[in-house]
């Protein structure tokens, strides 16, 4: 019988420790983010803000690396920043927790490789080793999120 609660007891210990493990990696530290305007550094080094409608977006403190946004800008916003800005040829979405509907990680790397959406370096250095990218389509919906740039060595 103590074999029976023993092997209860562990199972249900994993299953415990399962949820408040899937609970901490895809819910507990994310925040939502307010922005009406997203900077870009233009290739000549100009500071640009790019006015987003439409933005929803998370951020954590526990990782630069966990920032995702999905917005609208105007098409002629979109153009300029497209022939200013600099290019990311390195371009690679994260994906993003499952409850964050907007944003795609797959279809957003198989638009930017096909050239349906072109992604721009738009903040380099946010923080020590990454890059924010922003990704545009010509229609004027945008997604962004950061990438390590390779400098930490």
């Amino acid at each position: 019988m103590s074999g029976k609660i023993m092997a209860t007891v562990i199972v249900l210990a994993t299953v415990i420790f399962g949820a408040f493990l899937w609970y901490f990696q895809t819910r507990a530290y994310y925040e939502p983010v307010a922005l009406s305007a997203l900077p870009v550094t233009l290739a000549d080094g100009t500071v640009i803000p790019l006015d987003v409608t439409d933005f929803e977006g998370i951020d954590a403190e526990t990782s630069p690396l966990r920032f995702r946004a999905c917005f609208s800008v105007a098409p002629e916003s979109a153009a300029r920043v497209l022939a200013g800005g600099r290019p990311a040829e390195d371009a690679a979405p994260l994906i993003a927790p499952g409850w964050f509907d907007c944003y795609d990680a797959f279809a957003l790397g198989a638009d930017i490789e096909t050239g349906a959406a072109q992604a721009i370096r738009a903040t380099p250095e946010i923080a020590r080793g990454v890059d924010r990218i922003i990704a545009l389509y010509p229609d004027g919906r945008g997604f962004a999120w950061h990438q390590l740039n390779g400098t930490l060595e």
